[in-house]
C-alpha cells in the first residue's frame, strides 16, 4: 500500500510542477507581449491549462473522494468560464479600440480569396 501512495504522490507532484511551469510561461507571455489581445490570450490559455494541471495534481494526491469531486467541478467550471470571459474581454477591446488600423487589419472575404489565389499561383 505504501508503494501505491508514493506513486500517487509522485504523479500528483509532477502534475503540480507542470501547472507551475505553465504559470511561469504565462507570466513571461503576459509581460513580453505588447498588444493587449496577445497578453490576454497568453493569460487565458495559461490560466486554463495551469489551473487544470494543478488541480488535477491535487486530485491525484488527495485520492478519489468527495473533495476530489469538488475539485473536479472547480476545474470544469474554470474550463467553461475562462474562455468565455476572455472572449468577452477581447470583443470589448476590439469594439472600443481607437487605433484599429495600427493593431490589425480587416479583410473582406473576396480580398482573402484573391490573396490565396495569388499565393497558390506563386507556388
Amino acid at each position: 500500500m505504501a508503494a501505491f501512495e508514493w506513486i500517487r504522490f509522485i504523479i500528483g507532484g509532477f502534475l503540480l510542477l507542470c501547472g507551475l511551469g505553465i504559470f511561469a510561461i504565462e507570466m513571461v507571455g503576459v509581460y513580453r507581449f505588447r498588444y493587449v489581445l496577445n497578453r490576454m490570450h497568453a493569460a487565458a490559455m495559461g490560466d486554463t491549462l495551469g489551473i487544470g494541471f494543478s488541480i488535477v495534481g491535487l486530485i491525484v494526491m488527495n485520492g478519489f473522494s468527495f473533495t476530489s469531486l469538488k475539485l473536479f467541478l472547480v476545474v470544469a467550471f474554470l474550463w467553461f468560464s475562462s474562455p468565455t470571459s476572455s472572449h468577452l474581454i477581447a470583443r470589448l477591446e476590439y469594439t472600443t479600440d481607437e487605433e484599429k488600423k495600427a493593431h490589425y487589419r480587416q479583410i473582406e472575404l473576396d480580398e482573402l480569396e484573391e490573396e490565396l489565389a495569388r499565393e497558390r499561383e506563386e507556388v
